[in-house]
């Protein structure tokens, strides 16, 4: 079993498609699938199943993807120490990040890391706080930019970066307009526009509510902020968010309400990386270059 055999077998899983993953790695459809079929020959298994317009990871395929993730990311570690008692950082660098997460400017991030690693390749991937997890947990991303995640559930480092309230936001004209402030459990019945469960403001509004004794309905789930505040700029529902979405350009037209009674809930974010043993040179240098851009601010 090869590493190049192996980074074959990941982009095959990744893309769900043959085709996408040999133009992703610059190589030929052919040769791309006789290296997932030698492999299957050498594991004596069927790593996916084929139909002429779908490609899916077999039980055995899931239980190898973890590994081959795990392996293909220490191989990358090796490559990236080597180069940085050399003093130099290549390789990759593979960031998540959740949209919008408070406390980083991940453009503005990459842009000056890039600037002073111009030879190490950047990757960015945007997912929701589980999939970030996941992804730093197996190796797939190097670190990732996220909602708060419990300590008692991760093995590895968590660095905090902002942490604010969450606030009410409705259209102009609404009932709650004229008010500085609207209690929890006036909330209850109305229709609410939100996130996907697995993104970490949806969480923090989930939570929140419960700690209310709080029943809501999300009507309308999006996964981007954009489409969260023109949904409510028109009327179909309210949003509870992170008070920073209050900001955005795009809810220059709307009503930020405070939210009043119990505990006033926050929004957390955090950097999340694997143990100090397991973080890799380049996601240590960005982190340096974060906290240097925090100092300066």
């Amino acid at each position: 079993m090869e590493l190049r055999q192996l980074e074959h077998f990941v982009a095959v899983a990744e893309e769900q498609h043959f085709t996408r993953a040999a133009e992703r790695l610059a190589v030929s459809q052919s040769g791309l699938s006789a290296s997932v079929r030698a492999l299957e020959q050498e594991l004596r298994t069927p790593l996916f199943s084929r139909t002429t317009r779908t490609v899916r990871l077999t039980e055995a395929g899931r239980a190898l993807l973890v590994e081959a993730e795990r392996t293909l990311a220490g191989a990358r570690a090796a490559r990236d120490a080597v180069d940085a008692v050399r003093g130099l950082l290549r390789g990759t660098l593979t960031v998540g990040v959740e949209q919008c997460v408070a406390g980083v400017n991940p453009a503005r991030l990459l842009a000056a890391f890039h600037r002073d690693h111009p030879q190490m390749e950047l990757r960015l991937r945007q997912e929701g706080a589980g999939s970030l997890l996941e992804g730093v947990a197996g190796g797939r991303l190097d670190l990732a930019f996220a909602a708060a995640v419990d300590p008692a559930k991760w093995r590895g480092e968590l660095v905090p970066l902002a942490r604010e309230r969450l606030v009410l936001l409705c259209a102009a004209g609404h009932p709650y307009t004229g008010r500085p402030e609207v209690g929890w459990q006036e909330l209850a019945g109305a229709s609410f526009i939100d996130f996907h469960p697995g993104w970490g403001p949806r969480r923090a509004a989930d939570e929140a509510f419960a700690a209310a004794g709080v029943r809501r309905t999300v009507g309308l789930e999006v996964n981007d902020v954009h489409s969260l505040l023109e949904l409510v700029q028109e009327g179909l529902g309210i949003a509870v968010v992170p008070h920073h979405f209050s900001r955005k350009p795009e809810a220059a037209r709307l009503v930020t309400v405070e939210l009043a009674g119990g505990a006033r809930p926050v929004y957390e974010s955090v950097a999340v990386l694997p143990a100090a043993r397991h973080t890799g040179p380049g996601a240590r240098a960005l982190m340096r270059l974060l906290r240097e851009n925090a100092e300066a601010g």
